[in-house]
């Protein structure tokens, strides 16, 4: 059983915007519906104004894809819709088509962890139209938000180096839905732990976390608060020492710890949720240390992001463990990554596959065709640059790219770098040909990733862009493209 199911026990086949059922059943009434076609999941840019993002949730697509099927419940409420008109949107022999549908498609993905850029396909699918397409919007609010707090999540814990950081999101987290998958995000991302205890029973993260401020309200003064989770816990105590003040509350701590100490117990550390932490910290720190307990941990939060951690540092901040909470998990300062899936090639009804291209005014909006892959180049200093290719065209020059931004700016590639495709196989005639990979293999495997990138790319502000760009041949075909549909245009508005 899947991760999904576990979570809702029902098929999200209607986890989707109505405009793909329709679409769906327009196919299927001009016997469209078992047309070839190819689909590119992608998104334009990096978040945050930043260098790169970390793919996620692919894992919890698989599932969707696996269990993809139209229930007898789903039908009946389809049955139930009703056109402008007054009558069913859908005709019983659609409905009785969809109760027999199953997922049949080719789908082809960079695996979870990955670095990935602007333009580039993170998922790729091959199949039938009517498939390819009702699956669209479920796949988006999937790796969209997941993708987004795991880059989100990667720049925190840049921040932070070596130290823990903990995601405390669940209570601000947007839903049910939205608190699970933002603490999977963030501990593939590089988070240590989460205080998500379903989330650690299902996607097996450590969890972390001891008492808030109505334990230490709930009793007559902070010391005897302290002294009784001791008693209660004495192996999980960090303590909340900023509920009335912090340095007193520090001071509660350490005695506590003493006692603790007596009893064969170690203090775990101390939190501070409020005030000024870069301060505080220090002053915590030395009277911990002259108090001897130079191994205990000064925990942070309150609102903490990548940039307000990167200020603590700079200040000398004395904090070994950060919890992010509702910065990370709502990912505060940017709420959607902006992901899109479009259609980039279609077989004819002669079999030949034929490019597609979304063309807008706009040169970022306007998309690639074809039947994309990506080719990245590295050398032993890390990776050196990605090339989008097409799979139904020949390569022209294996070494020179084309920013699709600005057909102004090429690049020659060393041809001494090595280089490998990003997209392999996940699903093929719609039943799962990889292996699942645990947590912490992927958060293994981020950390692997981040450490070939350039760290100019990896900067907060103002990153080095990484060399992204279209094969010659594509470039080419993009082009052309672009100018049929120009002449196209001209030419319909002069016969009108």
């Amino acid at each position: 059983m899947g991760q999904l199911n576990k979570i809702y026990r029902t098929p999200l086949t209607l986890l989707t915007d109505l405009y793909q059922l329709t679409m769906a059943y327009g196919y299927w009434k001009q016997n469209y519906e078992d047309r070839e076609s190819v689909f590119h999941l992608f998104f334009r840019k990096p978040p945050f104004n930043g260098g790169y993002a970390i793919t996620a949730g692919l894992e919890q697509a698989i599932d969707l894809m696996t269990d993809f099927h139209f229930n007898d419940e789903d039908l009946e409420y389809l049955a139930s819709l009703n056109g402008n008109d007054g009558q069913p949107l859908f005709e019983n022999g659609f409905l009785s088509y969809l109760s027999d549908l199953q997922f049949t498609c080719d789908v082809d993905a960079v695996p979870e962890g990955s670095l990935v850029f602007g333009n580039e396909p993170i998922i790729r699918i091959r199949g039938p139209i009517l498939q390819a397409q009702i699956i669209e919007t479920a796949l988006l609010n999937i790796i969209n938000f997941q993708t987004l707090i795991a880059t989100k999540a990667s720049r925190i814990c840049s921040a932070a180096g070596d130290d823990d950081v903990l995601e405390f999101g669940l209570r601000r987290a947007q839903g049910i839905d939205g608190a699970l998958t933002a603490s999977r995000a963030a501990y593939i991302g590089g988070c240590d732990a989460t205080s998500n205890v379903l989330a650690g029973k299902l996607f097996g993260i450590p969890v972390r976390g001891t008492h808030a401020h109505s334990w230490v309200m709930s009793f007559d003064d902070e010391y005897e608060a302290f002294e009784r989770y001791a008693e209660s816990m004495p192996n999980n105590c960090v303590f909340l020492v900023d509920t009335y003040d912090t340095l007193a509350g520090v001071k509660n701590a350490i005695e506590v710890g003493k006692q603790l100490r007596l009893n064969g117990h170690e203090m775990v550390g101390i939190r501070l949720d409020s005030g000024d932490l870069a301060y505080l910290s220090i002053e915590a720190r030395r009277l911990l240390d002259d108090a001897g307990f130079k191994n205990a941990a000064i925990v942070a939060s309150n609102d903490l992001d990548e940039n307000i951690i990167q200020n603590l540092k700079l200040q000398n901040a004395q904090i070994a463990v950060w919890g992010v909470g509702t910065k990370l998990a709502t990912s505060f300062d940017q709420p959607a990554l902006g992901g899109v899936y479009k259609l980039g090639a279609i077989r004819d009804t002669n079999g030949q596959w034929k490019p597609r291209m979304k063309m807008s005014e706009q040169v970022i909006k306007t998309s690639i065709p074809g039947m994309l892959q990506v080719k990245r180049f590295k050398n032993e200093q890390g990776f050196v640059a990605d090339m989008i290719y097409d799979e139904l065209t020949e390569i022209k020059h294996a070494n020179t790219i084309v920013d699709p931004k600005d057909p102004t700016r090429h690049k020659k590639i060393n041809t001494e770098s090595t280089c490998e495709d990003l997209l392999i196989p996940i699903m093929r005639q719609g039943e799962a040909v990889c292996s699942n990979r645990s947590t912490n293999e992927i958060r293994d495997y981020v950390k692997d990733q981040l450490a070939m990138l350039h760290p100019g790319t990896k900067r907060f502000m103002n990153p080095h862009e990484y060399p992204v760009g279209l094969e010659l041949n594509l470039h080419a075909l993009r082009n052309q493209l672009i100018e049929d549909a120009r002449d196209h245009v001209v030419t319909t508005e002069i016969e009108l």
